[in-house]
C-alpha cells in the first residue's frame, strides 16, 4: 500500500498546466471523494477480472462487482435500467477522466468512444481503499494542477484573507482562466466544477470554501465534500446532553443508507489488515502476550457493526486479532452475535495505545484521528461527556474506558 509521499511523488513528476493541455474536464462535478474512490474499487475489480485490457464506461459500470455494489450505495436506478444511462455516464466517466489526466489511467481515443486502461495499479488500489485516500489524492492532484497552471496564488490569497472580496476575486479569476485557456466558455459551467476544485483545499486548509455560489459562513467540514452527504453525525449534531443516542434517534427518525455504510466497513477492514501487514508485520493488535506471534488476519469490530452501524467504518473502532483471540474471546464460543464485555474492556485499551502509537510516529503514516477516537466511544458508550476531553489526552481516554467498565 502506498503513502502520502508516494502519492505527492507520483504527482508531482506529471506537468498539468491547463494552458499546454487545454483540458476543462480534469476534474468534474461527479469527482467527490466518495464516487471517485467507488469508481476506483469498481475499475480495480474489472481490471484484476481483465486483466491489460482497455475498457469503456459501459464495461465497468455493467460488469457485476459494479451492478452489485453501485444501486446500493448511491440509491440510483439499478444500471441496467434505461433511465440510468445519462447519469450512470456521468458518474463514471467524468471520474475516469479525472483519473486519466491525472495519470492514473491511460485513455486512449478511437472513434467517438474513450477507452481506457490501468497505467498505475498501486496508486488505483490507494484511492479504491478508502475515501480519505481519494480526498488526499483529490487535494494533491488539484493543488499540483493549479501550481502547474499558475493560478494557485488565487487560491493562496483566498485562504489567507478568507474575505468575500477574495472569494470573488479567485472564483472571477479561475473562471477568466479556463474559459481563456479550455473549450469550457461559459462562467455557468466553470461555477458548476468550482465546487469540486476550492473545497477539497478549503477542507485541509481549515478554511471558508464555496457553497451555494457563495462563500460558506463556515469552514468546509468533511461531509460537504462527499455525494452521500446524509450520515449519522448530521443525525446526532442537534442531540442535546443527557437524552441517549437510542431516544434521540426514535425522535428523530431519518434516512440511513444501511448499504453504504457495510460496503465502507468491509473497505476499512481491508485497509486495516493491509496497514497492519505493511507496519506491525501482520501481528495482533491486542499485544496479550499470549498469541503475539501468531498472525492477526481477523478484523473485528470492537462495538458490533449491527448495533452501531454509525462507526462500523472507523478505523478507530476495528481492531486486527488473531483467529483465537478474534472467535474465541471477543465473541464467546465463536457466537459472533455476542460481545464479552471483559474483553471489549482489554480491546478498547490496546485500540487506545494503537492509535496512540500511530499519532507519535515520526516514520509511520497517520491512519487515526483523534476525535474520531472520541466520536467512537462517545456513540460506544452513548456518553456524551467523552467529546470534551482535550485533543490528544490519552489519560483521560484510559480513564473514561475504566470508568465505564467499572460501572458495567
Amino acid at each position: 500500500m502506498l503513502t502520502q509521499e508516494d502519492i505527492r511523488t507520483f504527482l508531482n513528476i506529471k506537468n498539468y498546466d491547463l494552458r499546454i493541455s487545454g483540458n476543462g474536464r480534469w476534474i468534474d462535478q461527479k469527482c467527490a471523494a466518495d464516487v471517485v474512490t467507488v469508481v476506483a474499487d469498481c475499475i480495480m475489480n474489472f481490471g484484476f477480472a481483465h486483466k491489460n485490457e482497455f475498457f469503456t464506461t459501459l464495461d465497468v459500470w455493467h460488469y457485476d462487482y459494479t451492478v452489485e455494489n453501485v444501486e446500493a450505495i448511491f440509491r440510483k436506478p439499478g444500471v441496467e435500467h434505461i433511465s440510468a444511462k445519462n447519469e450512470y455516464d456521468k458518474f463514471f466517466q467524468q471520474p475516469m477522466e479525472m483519473l486519466a489526466y491525472s495519470g492514473v489511467l491511460r485513455k486512449e481515443k478511437r472513434g467517438s468512444r474513450n477507452y481506457y486502461a490501468i497505467a498505475n495499479a498501486d496508486v488505483l488500489e490507494y484511492i479504491a481503499l478508502r475515501e480519505r485516500n481519494a480526498l488526499f489524492f483529490l487535494r494533491t492532484y488539484i493543488e499540483c494542477v493549479l501550481r502547474d497552471s499558475g493560478i494557485y496564488h488565487l487560491f493562496e490569497d483566498f485562504f489567507r484573507l478568507q474575505t468575500k472580496d477574495s472569494y470573488a476575486d479567485m472564483k472571477q479569476g479561475y473562471a477568466d482562466f479556463i474559459m481563456q485557456h479550455t473549450k469550457i466558455n461559459g462562467a455557468v459551467e466553470c461555477n458548476r466544477i468550482f465546487i469540486k476544485v476550492l473545497n477539497p483545499l478549503a477542507y485541509y486548509n481549515h478554511s471558508c470554501g464555496t457553497e451555494k455560489g457563495r462563500m460558506s459562513e463556515q469552514p468546509i467540514t468533511y461531509d460537504m465534500l462527499m455525494y452521500n452527504r446524509n450520515n449519522f453525525r448530521d443525525i446526532y449534531a442537534n442531540k442535546p446532553k443527557g437524552i441517549t443516542r437510542k431516544e434521540y434517534a426514535a425522535e428523530h427518525s431519518a434516512e440511513v443508507n444501511d448499504a453504504y455504510y457495510h460496503y465502507q466497513s468491509a473497505k476499512a477492514k481491508r485497509f486495516l489488515r493491509i496497514f497492519n501487514d505493511q507496519t506491525r508485520n501482520g501481528k495482533t493488535e491486542h499485544l496479550d502476550g499470549i498469541h503475539i506471534n501468531d498472525r492477526a488476519i481477523h478484523m473485528h469490530h470492537i462495538f458490533p457493526e449491527t448495533e452501531f452501524p454509525e462507526i462500523c467504518s472507523y478505523l478507530e473502532n476495528i481492531i486486527a486479532l488473531t483467529p483465537t483471540q478474534h472467535l474465541g474471546y471477543a465473541h464467546p464460543n465463536g457466537r459472533t452475535l455476542e460481545i464479552n464485555n471483559a474483553y471489549q474492556h482489554l480491546l478498547l485499551l490496546s485500540k487506545a495505545d494503537r492509535i496512540q502509537e500511530n499519532l507519535n510516529s515520526a516514520t509511520v503514516e497517520h491512519i487515526y484521528d483523534f476525535s474520531n477516537l472520541l466520536y467512537v466511544l462517545n456513540i460506544g458508550f452513548d456518553d456524551d461527556d467523552i467529546l470534551d476531553i482535550a485533543d490528544m489526552d490519552f489519560a483521560s481516554v484510559v480513564n473514561a474506558i475504566n470508568v465505564h467498565y467499572a460501572s458495567v
